[in-house]
């Protein structure tokens, strides 16, 4: 082959690959939360980051490049207006996701199958701290009770107390 071609189909192979990996995602934090939803001595850790999507990514602005539809619709909060720069008061979503969160579906590249949480930007913006550590700590524990007590036996051993709900009479 000539240096050429060898250097045609290099660009075409850089093109295709950028084009291919772009993602609508933005990391705005990485934190460590307990695995199982509650801290409590010897409890295991599991990162979970904060994926934004700008507000710009399927919105039916004029000239934003998705008027013939969004393509995130199945899966992400609708879309938000924007301004002729793009911008808007609020991200379209903040989707948060475990360290072991695959990303891709049949339907959507950019679909994540089983993310934490899903906020719109809006509630993202609102929501305090302590309430977004609450949700992802419950989607972390599933449907255990959450961890009232951790009792230090004296063989060295350690005991989980989990809260109860009261039966009702």
């Amino acid at each position: 082959m000539t240096d050429t071609v060898i250097f045609i189909v290099w660009i075409f192979l850089v093109i295709q690959v950028t084009f291919h990996d772009v993602s609508i995602y933005a990391t705005l934090w990485k934190l460590k939360f307990p695995k199982d939803g509650d801290d409590f001595m010897g409890c295991d850790w599991i990162e979970v980051t904060a994926q934004g999507v700008p507000p710009h990514i399927g919105s039916p602005s004029p000239g934003s490049g998705y008027e013939d539809g969004d393509p995130y619709g199945a899966f992400l909060p609708p879309p938000v207006a924007v301004d002729t720069e793009g911008n808007a008061p609020h991200m379209r979503a903040v989707v948060f996701i475990s360290e072991f969160a695959q990303k891709g579906t049949d339907r959507n590249g950019q679909e994540y199958p089983s993310p934490l949480l899903v906020l719109t930007g809006e509630a993202y913006d609102k929501i305090t701290f302590a309430e977004l550590h609450e949700q992802i700590c419950s989607v972390l524990r599933g449907n255990r009770a959450p961890v009232v007590a951790q009792v230090f036996l004296p063989d060295g051993s350690r005991e989980i107390i989990r809260h109860r709900p009261k039966k009702e009479r």
